[in-house]
């Protein structure tokens, strides 16, 4: 760079030669090489921001979960079966994606009656068939429950849990209108245990037979959303609560942070009903309220021991900012230095 500066605009006649002093030389390398590292920044910001996706509900199993888990090639479950049979395999290897990037808070805006399940994502299409012979979780109505949500990518946000009201039938697509108005557990920040997040809440009373858990993790740090569908059953006819195995933390499909496109026209089998859906979605907690009681004593769950457990309101980094503006920021900052390197060169030159 420096032959080619000094050749544009020479300091010295052409047949006067010039001699770079050591420390002339020495300048140039420096700045040479700050140049170069600054450019090597710019193009690690530069290369697209793919981050593992995020998680869904563990206990009680979510749909997308539980057929991962079966395995994606030989599903065990006729539900299972018929939702790889309608949209592939490729949406259980996701299984920690049903998400909406550009969500905000608007979910019911965004999500369409008998799209819940799979966030109006036609990826995960086979999640909203309306069948009552999904894989259920046992509930006891009015207990005490320990709610596990996998993350695979942890980040501040909160979670909404509703369940379903008496106008639920699972042989029917899911809408708005089947869900309770508001969650019966409101949790920001929770704990994270052994890649879970953990919420302590306690089941709504009054329940009976089948019935759906909706969750909703809103991020704070991010307009990015996820959702997951969870059957439950109040009858004993499900399967134990906190048995079925947690996936390896590199499992699932990494992803690029955007908006996730509409899913075409529902199936026949996941037709929405007439029901029309609220106009507006229930009003969110205030920041760090849990609409639950105290940890219980005893809940219904296997034990674990709460290894590398952190706040997740105190631990977790900030990671919606824009990529963008860290990326124009290095590349300014290249020019910067190359713009200085210039001018140390010059300025040397002229003194030598």
């Amino acid at each position: 760079m420096a032959t080619v500066l000094a050749g544009a605009a020479p300091d010295h006649p052409p047949d006067t030669p010039h001699t770079p002093t050591l420390e002339h030389s020495m300048t140039v390398r420096r700045t040479t090489l700050a140049l170069a590292a600054a450019c090597a920044v710019a193009g690690v910001l530069a290369t697209p921001d793919l981050a593992a996706a995020h998680g869904s509900m563990q206990n009680p199993l979510s749909r997308v979960e539980g057929c991962y888990l079966e395995g994606p090639e030989r599903p065990k479950t006729d539900a299972c079966k018929a939702a790889i049979a309608l949209a592939g395999t490729q949406a259980m290897y996701d299984w920690n994606g049903v998400r909406i990037g550009d969500a905000a808070g608007r979910h019911r805006q965004l999500i369409p009656d008998g799209r819940l399940c799979s966030a109006n994502n036609a990826e995960f299409v086979g999640l909203d068939l309306a069948r009552p012979d999904w894989a259920a979780t046992n509930l006891t109505a009015g207990a005490d429950f320990t709610f596990k949500f996998r993350a695979t990518a942890p980040h501040r946000g909160t979670f909404q849990l509703y369940i379903t009201n008496s106008t639920y039938d699972p042989s029917r697509p899911l809408s708005w209108s089947n869900l309770e108005s508001t969650p019966f557990l409101t949790v920001t920040d929770p704990p994270l245990v052994d890649g879970q997040y953990v919420m302590p809440g306690k089941i709504p009373a009054g329940k009976t037979g089948r019935h759906l858990i909706y969750a909703i993790w809103q991020r704070s740090d991010s307009p990015e959303a996820f959702y997951s569908c969870s059957d439950v059953v109040f009858d004993g006819t499900g399967n134990a609560a906190g048995k079925a195995a947690v996936p390896a933390a590199d499992s699932g499909t990494a992803h690029v942070h955007d908006t996730t496109a509409a899913a075409p026209a529902a199936p026949a089998a996941a037709a929405a009903p007439a029901a029309a859906a609220p106009t507006a979605a229930p009003a969110a907690a205030p920041a760090g309220q849990v609409v639950a009681e105290a940890a219980p004593a005893a809940v219904q769950d296997t034990p674990q021991q709460p290894v590398n457990a952190q706040l997740a309101g105190t631990q977790l980094a900030q990671t919606g900012g824009s990529r963008a503006t860290g990326l124009m920021a290095s590349v300014g900052a290249a020019f910067l230095l190359a713009g200085a390197a210039v001018t140390v060169i010059h300025r040397r030159k002229r003194r030598a």
